[in-house]
């Protein structure tokens, strides 16, 4: 399709796309800015704790990411336009067609093709990250040999899961007839599909933490018996059960420190990076894990999924009601209606719309974090809590002046001036 000849739903949709751009690479400049502009002038409430160097780097790291940022969000507009408008999505369908292809093998063969355009695309800019900026600021520890493994067990990962839930949705959405039709809306597939990706999503949650991540890491219990036995002190204060708290080997990949919850029912556990327990003393180390148990006793992952399992559940509404719209198919470019090309175009231009609703969930996690910070405090110490941020952030090379309206936008943690002025107010 011409671009310079789009229906006037076209144009909107090409609108909104550049709008978004724009906003993405104006934020970005803004957060470079501001970490530049400060670059030589430790601020005063960390002065004691970040030596100049240290945030001089992180200056620089905030500053090389933000670049790279802007050539992402480029790249990323420039497919979506190639693969609609530009005719790339119709040319895979109808090459695909042409080796006979047709029903659910059809449609597995169009999305694969596209999400292997995707990957080539995308992975310059992926290695320069990891090789180049993380490499040079002296995270990256990945060999080739461990990158290419990763890759290998990812897509083969993607294969054994992620084909089959695919195949089903697209089972679903066939019309008696034929596969190049999609079911209308009335008789909800939709509805069945969404209980298929929610049971999918729960059994996911629930076998990762046990059987998917340690097929990329190593995992072993808390072998310092008085750090262990200070872990098994706090959760037994904060009614904790789980299969326990677990040290993850990060450094084989990176040296940036981290914790994490993660898992459903009796797999549920709390991560420690092997790089976290090197820096932080056990104190500082309790007063993190009671951060992230604060996640789990206030419900906050809980929210997360539920809210998850509603946006997908609206989400699969809308498709289904787009599928059945003619005019849908040929506003982006592709003149056969099919519901692997609903599918794909669905999920090509969804990004598009919720960019503009980032910023509400990025306020709603900042306010989680601020939540668990405050139950950490509850039980263990404020100041143990905050030593052990200051140590990571400096560590991790975050920024301590980020640009206000970036961090508003994007940033799914508080920034680190207001984190740690609150939490010395308590102490």
């Amino acid at each position: 399709m011409d671009l310079f000849s789009l229906t006037p739903a076209a144009a909107v949709f090409l609108a909104l796309i550049l709008a978004g751009l724009a906003c993405r690479i104006w934020l970005l400049l803004r957060q470079s800015a501001s970490a530049r502009a400060s670059r030589d002038r430790v601020p005063e409430a960390f002065a004691d704790a970040v030596p100049l160097d240290a945030h001089r780097k992180a200056s620089d790291y905030t500053a090389a990411n933000a670049r790279l940022g802007i050539a992402e969000s480029v790249v990323e507009a420039l497919l979506l336009v190639a693969l609609t408008w530009g005719g790339v999505l119709a040319a895979i369908d109808s090459a695909c067609r042409s080796q006979g292809l047709s029903g659910v093998w059809l449609g597995i063969a169009v999305i694969a093709s596209v999400f292997i355009v995707a990957f080539i695309v995308n992975w310059p800019l992926s290695l320069y990250r990891l090789f180049g900026i993380e490499t040079r600021f002296g995270f990256n520890r990945m060999t080739w040999k461990l990158y290419l493994a990763d890759l290998m067990k990812g897509l083969l990962l993607s294969v054994v899961l992620g084909l089959p839930l695919i195949a089903a949705i697209l089972w679903l959405m066939q019309a008696p007839e034929g596969a190049d039709s999609v079911r209308p809306t009335g008789e909800y597939w939709w509805l069945i599909a969404w209980l298929v990706w929610a049971v999918f999503s729960l059994a996911l949650a629930w076998a990762y933490p046990a059987f998917i991540a340690p097929l990329f890491n190593r995992f072993r219990p808390v072998d310092d018996q008085s750090l262990k036995q200070r872990i098994e002190a706090l959760l037994e204060r904060c009614g904790f059960t789980s299969r326990g708290v677990f040290v993850m080997d990060g450094s084989r990949r990176s040296s940036h420190g981290n914790a994490y919850f993660t898992g459903l029912g009796a797999n549920k556990r709390i991560v420690l990076f092997d790089t976290l327990l090197e820096r932080l003393t056990p104190e500082e180390v309790e007063a993190v894990l009671a951060h992230e148990l604060g996640h789990f006793r206030l419900k906050h992952v809980r929210k997360r999924l539920i809210l998850t399992l509603a946006f997908g559940l609206g989400g699969l509404y809308l498709l289904g009601w787009f599928a059945a719209q003619p005019m849908f198919y040929s506003t982006f470019g592709s003149a056969t209606p099919s519901p692997h090309v609903a599918l794909v175009l669905f999920f090509l231009i969804l990004p598009v719309i919720t960019f503009w609703f980032v910023p509400v969930g990025s306020a709603w996690s900042r306010r989680h974090e601020f939540e668990a910070d405050h139950f950490a405090t509850r039980h263990s110490q404020a100041r143990a809590l905050a030593s052990a941020l200051v140590k990571l952030y400096k560590d991790n090379a975050t920024t301590l002046t980020p640009d206000a309206l970036y961090s508003a936008f994007f940033d799914t943690h508080p920034p680190a001036p207001r984190r740690i002025a609150r939490l010395q107010a308590i102490t």
